[in-house]
């Protein structure tokens, strides 16, 4: 469960990076069309951008290597990992358990 929790994460975090540089271009280019101040534009744009970015680098740095691990450390790991996916629970492909089989 957890290596599919970890690989819907990594889909859905690259894509959210996608979406945000995607979304930072378009009105930083015009901020005027969407009655944004380009300065509001520019930093909202940094910070969509360094979120997705974060998401990223927390997943892969700090949760999934430690996935699996005995003790402590995959424990925390395995907590992170679905504290992060909480906000997805209702993705159509999110990774639900299935009963009987294993955490």
């Amino acid at each position: 469960m957890t290596d599919a929790l970890a690989a819907f994460l990594r889909t859905r975090f690259a894509e959210e990076l996608e979406k945000a540089r995607f979304a930072s271009g378009t009105v930083t280019q015009d901020p005027q069309r969407f009655g944004v101040d380009p300065e509001d534009a520019a930093a909202h744009a940094r910070f969509s951008v360094a979120t997705a970015e974060v998401h990223l680098a927390l997943l892969e740095d700090t949760v999934t290597p430690h996935l699996g691990a005995g003790g402590e450390a995959g424990q925390t790991a395995e907590y992170q990992l679905r504290l992060l996916a909480a906000p997805y629970v209702e993705h159509n492909d999110y990774p639900h358990e299935q009963p009987g089989s294993p955490a």
